[in-house]
């Protein structure tokens, strides 16, 4: 595997966090590509350092965000937002270095996310012109 930060997506987690997850400390989430995964039918992943892990090393809870290039990449611009969204989802509330579960991260939770999103950008560039 081969992992690469991406800047990008960096940004999109940050705007999306900003919007809907103020809880996610940004300074201690990051992105990354990754290339050459043998995983099936995985676009993205969310890690965490668990808590043990964190007390050992004397660090706060960190979170990275993989997004799988082999699939990621083949989605729409729609798709990728509506990944980013669900993965930022899964961090929790309590930014301890836990997971919230797809019972909760579910596409109609996701979809009702992204569409708040893209109601949002359509508002602030109306403002902006």
């Amino acid at each position: 595997m081969k992992y690469e930060f991406a800047e990008d997506l960096q940004r999109l987690a940050e705007e999306i966090s900003v919007m809907f997850f103020p809880h996610v400390d940004l300074s201690n989430v990051k992105c990354y590509r990754s290339y050459g995964t043998s995983s099936r039918g995985t676009i993205a992943r969310c890690h965490a350092l668990n808590k043990i892990m964190q007390k050992a090393i004397g660090i706060k809870a960190v979170y990275v965000l993989e997004f799988l290039v082999e699939r990621f990449e083949k989605l729409d611009d729609e798709e990728k937002i509506k990944v980013v969204i669900h993965e930022l989802m899964h961090i929790p509330k309590s930014f301890g270095g836990g997971f919230i579960h797809h019972d909760v991260v579910t596409n109609r939770n996701v979809n009702r996310c992204y569409e708040e999103y893209r109601r949002k950008k359509i508002e602030k560039q109306r403002n902006n012109n």
